[in-house]
């Protein structure tokens, strides 16, 4: 694919993504620019070293910038300051080119991610159930993803 229409992808993907998504998509690309940055350390490239933890850094700030203090200020507080704590452990790696605290930015981040997947996953089984009943047909359940699996 040439890079205009990855560019292009990208942009209708970001503009057509519900909240939930857009989150998703910020965990998959901070995980892949610190991952990259992991593998720039281990070839002591020191440019992409920069380039890619600088990355991921932004969309931790952009993760930061993202929480609603005002409507969940418990939960957004401790975020925070697991984001915080990722960000420095990504800027600990850029300075001092370790491979053990992006390694541990990445497991943070891999966790968050996992945790919010399964979030989403409930969120859209209860979503589907909320639309079964105003049709009247009977909610999704585990007998029903059951003969999914089975036929698929």
């Amino acid at each position: 694919m040439n890079p205009q229409a990855a560019q292009n992808y990208l942009r209708t993907r970001v503009l057509t993504a519900t909240p939930e998504q857009l989150q998703m998509m910020l965990y998959d690309g901070a995980i892949r620019f610190a991952d990259a940055g992991r593998t720039a350390i281990l070839k002591k490239d020191w440019e992409g070293t920069f380039l890619n933890l600088s990355r991921a850094q932004k969309i931790i700030t952009e993760l930061t910038s993202g929480l609603k203090h005002d409507v969940t200020p418990d939960l957004c507080g401790k975020l925070a300051a697991l984001y915080n704590y990722i960000y420095r452990k990504l800027v600990d790696a850029s300075l001092n080119h370790t491979v053990e605290s992006v390694d541990e930015a990445l497991k943070l981040l891999r966790y968050q991610r996992d945790t919010w997947a399964l979030l989403m996953e409930k969120l859209g089984k209860q979503k589907a159930g909320d639309a079964a009943r105003k049709l009247d047909i009977p909610a999704p359940n585990m007998k029903m993803e059951a003969m999914l699996s089975v036929q698929g």
